[in-house]
């Protein structure tokens, strides 16, 4: 089904589709609905029980020329808001987009230097590529299981420089056990896609959540940051503790549990949520982001998430209207809308808006790894005097 947020944007402006990840010719409708090429980029968000194999083959016949890029999904985001079973499709179009793409392998044995090296190398290759298109960001995708989205934005900001970058940590659905992405006919784990992006089109990259500090604190007495795992909290194993500033017992928590009592971390002056993945051995607490101990962690309290998110995409909206809006949309909102009965308003805020893209087990905004949080990027027709030929 064709996902067009407006189309009086022009040829050069991004493209969106998306079709049921088990239909025979899932890949095909989509692109028939993108329409005309040629492409610079397809990102493909891909609900994870979809043929990986048969999608990467089948895209390069479908997107000739075009770097096809995507990961697995935890629920995706489609012209109905709220999505599962899709396939998505986000198509830059050659006319209004030149692109250049990092696959950066064994994120646990990131080389920081030789990354900061290629990194540079490929700007400095785009830059003379597109260098009438001003417009540049960056869209990183990362395996959302492997532990390693802090240790990776943060080397990715050393060659990154001032070019603004947003990122969504690919999914698994809710079982949280393999979670993968693709580019070049390739599959990946332990790995993430950085696309470079300059870009005829305005843009403006956002990041937003909802959540509130309390007046509840505590303290990281004992932890495990390789494994992002809290063992202690105010010298109490860290679940029990967690559990009691509830007023609940450690049977009682879930991911909907979770999202509706977030853990917040103050970090430059603002709070940012670190969301919690499940109890772990010995009443631990596994978390999504990094954590260590003497970290002091707030008890956060959500705002409305629909009337939050409705007027964040007004406020996007108000002095000119987007052509497209790619988001990526932390699974523990969508946990905590479900939680709340309030999901299919959220949903239809996103489609009124235009967003698409997917639910995400972490994201990414400059050097920063959140939880919690939606991230993206709205782009604007070129005024008249600035569009290509």
């Amino acid at each position: 089904m064709l996902d067009i947020h407006d189309s009086r944007a022009g040829p050069g402006c991004p493209r969106s589709a998306y079709a049921p990840a088990q239909a025979p010719d899932s890949l095909r409708r989509i692109a028939e609905d993108l329409g005309e090429g040629p492409f610079a980029q397809v990102f493909l968000f891909v609900d994870p029980g979809a043929d990986l194999d048969s999608l990467v083959q089948e895209g390069r016949a479908l997107f000739p020329g075009a770097e096809i890029v995507g990961c697995t999904t935890a629920g995706e985001i489609t012209g109905n808001g709220y999505d599962e079973g899709q396939i998505v499709g986000f198509a830059l179009p050659v006319k209004g987009f030149s692109t250049e793409t990092l696959i950066i392998e064994d994120l646990d044995r990131l080389d920081t230097k030789a990354l900061v090296s290629e990194l540079l190398r490929a700007r400095q290759s785009l830059g003379r590529l597109a260098f009438e298109r001003a417009n540049e960001f960056a869209i990183l995708l990362v395996d959302g299981l492997s532990g390693q989205e802090d240790q990776l934005v943060s080397a990715l900001s050393g060659g990154l420089g001032p070019v603004p970058v947003f990122g969504g940590s690919a999914g698994d659905g809710n079982k949280f056990e393999r979670a993968e992405l693709f580019a070049r006919g390739r599959r990946f784990e332990n790995a993430g896609i950085l696309t470079l992006v300059r870009s005829a089109c305005e843009v403006k990259l956002f990041s937003f959540n909802h959540l509130q500090p309390t007046s509840s604190r505590m303290v990281v007495t004992m932890a495990d940051p390789g494994a992002r795992s809290v063992l202690r909290i105010n010298d109490e194993p860290a679940a029990r503790e967690y559990a009691r500033l509830l007023g609940l017992s450690v049977a009682d928590l879930s991911p909907t549990v979770f999202a509706a009592n977030p853990i917040l971390v103050r970090v430059g002056g603002r709070y940012h949520a670190r969301s919690i993945q499940q109890v772990g051995p010995g009443e631990s607490l596994i978390f999504f982001a990094a954590i260590d101990a003497g970290l002091v962690l707030t008890l956060g309290r959500p705002d409305d998430i629909s009337a939050h998110l409705a007027r964040e995409l007004d406020a996007l909206s108000a002095s000119r209207r987007p052509s497209a809006v790619l988001g990526f949309d932390c699974i523990f909102r969508r946990f905590e809308a479900e939680g709340k009965q309030c999901a299919r308003a959220v949903s239809d805020t996103l489609a009124r808006h235009g967003v698409v893209g997917f639910s995400t087990y972490g994201e990414q905004i400059g050097a920063m790894h959140v939880n919690q949080t939606m991230t993206g990027v709205a782009f604007f027709p070129p005024e008249p005097s600035g569009m290509e030929p």
